[in-house]
């Protein structure tokens, strides 16, 4: 490989630490913002049906957006696109900063990248995924991807300690909690600069090779998919089941929840996400290990249902101590999904369908999550069903699981074919 020298201890190149670099920082500035940002909006005066609903445009406007840039990246450039997205997370953050008008809010969620739940949102993921596979080689996608999602999941972890710890340090400070709350997203939108600094350091080794665009065409392009439609539409479908379900409990609801089921403030709220982020971490780094062994469909379905099982059992939890440990359990195991389904979507594709087909089933997946929260936010109005949406989400879950494992065990990556 011409752009990557790997010796015993995998030295990685320029481009590749700088992807690692954004990685970090994005996910910083999500978790950052999560655990305050439904406290911010109830500090404005949103109602949770409400809050529920700008949450839900949030992804969707973030589904239009991100589509239109995903599927274009490789031919408009990868380099161009993630300074686009960089633009659009200052623009949103700053808004919210501005106003408390609801309307204004709902313009910011949908054209600009908010990320409600501390995960990836945007266009950024699938393009760096596509520019790692590409500076990798088969053997070795697995196991840098989870390395890249536990950096992001670190990450996420000591933005969600800062922001609730650094809330209610101002807060102690005389600060209005609202004011707190805005001191977060001027962070938040601060970050968006130094991820376009570093975007734009990157070099022409993460766009498409020469050869793959001059060479010969495919009579029939789709969203940037040629050979790998069917089996990229039917991932995407699935994937956006899970995220269906995911989306009933992104961080910023749970967090909510515990605020109201036990009273938990924001200090011990980013202390409760900072301790399931760095276990989700963790989890993530584990997976490229379990992949050789079992393959990679075996250790998204196998890991994935034990802890939606642990996901079904927080809110039957009579103590607050117990209802943390049963989501910190479920960390502990829950991510081994993420690289292993990133790096077989970019096994099963063309190098020059990466960028579409990261962002076809990344765009299932918001168009999933997005339909959520608004059932969650009305879920939360009712006292008597504050549990149903873990209730909900595992169960779908695993639901996902096993239709996953019926459909694909037999389709493998190159690497399992060896």
């Amino acid at each position: 490989m011409p752009y990557i020298v790997y010796n015993s201890r995998m030295k990685l190149t320029r481009d590749i630490r700088l992807l690692f670099s954004t990685r970090m920082v994005r996910l910083f500035a999500y978790g950052f913002l999560s655990v305050v940002l439904v406290l911010y909006l109830a500090e404005a005066g949103l109602g949770e049906g409400q809050i529920g609903l700008l949450l839900t445009l949030t992804l969707v406007g973030d589904t239009a957006i991100s589509l239109w840039i995903t599927t274009n990246a490789d031919r408009l450039g990868r380099r161009r696109m993630l300074v686009a997205g960089s633009v659009l997370m200052i623009f949103a953050g700053s808004l919210f900063i501005l106003t408390r008008n609801f309307y204004v809010l709902l313009l910011a969620a949908m054209i600009g990248v908010i990320s409600p739940s501390g995960n990836e949102v945007g266009p950024f993921l699938s393009i760096e995924q596509a520019a790692l596979s590409q500076l990798l080689p088969d053997e070795r996608r697995t196991q840098v991807f989870s390395w890249y999602n536990l950096v992001g999941s670190f990450a996420t972890a000591l933005g969600a300690l800062v922001g609730g710890v650094g809330a209610q340090a101002l807060q102690g400070l005389g600060y209005a909690a609202g004011a707190s709350y805005r001191m977060v997203l001027m962070g938040y939108a601060s970050l968006g600069i130094v991820l376009i600094l570093l975007f734009l350091r990157l070099s022409q080794a993460v766009e498409v090779p020469k050869e793959a665009v001059t060479g010969a065409k495919p009579q029939k392009v789709f969203l940037g998919l040629h050979q790998s439609r069917g089996v990229i539409f039917r991932l995407a479908a699935l994937f956006s089941l899970d995220a269906f379900a995911g989306g009933l409990v992104v961080q910023s609801l749970v967090a909510y929840w515990f605020h109201l089921r036990f009273g938990v403030e924001p200090a011990v709220l980013g202390s409760i996400f900072f301790g399931a982020n760095i276990l989700a971490g963790i989890s993530a780094l584990s997976a490229a290990w379990v992949a050789k062994r079992i393959g990679l469909i075996n250790t998204m379905v196998f890991t994935h249902l034990p802890s939606n099982i642990l996901l079904i059992l927080v809110p039957f939890m009579p103590t607050l101590p117990l209802a943390i440990l049963m989501l910190l359990m479920r960390f502990s195991i829950s991510q081994m999904d993420v690289p292993t389904r990133q790096s077989y979507t970019m096994a099963v594709v063309a190098p020059d369908e990466r960028s579409a087909a990261s962002g076809i089933t990344g765009i299932a997946r918001t168009i999933g999550a997005a339909l959520s929260p608004i059932f969650t936010g009305l879920f939360l109005t009712n006292p008597l069903l504050l549990g149903l949406p873990f209730v909900l989400a595992g169960s779908l879950k695993i639901v996902y699981d096993l239709i996953l494992y019926r459909s694909f065990r037999a389709i493998k990556p190159p690497e399992e074919n060896l």
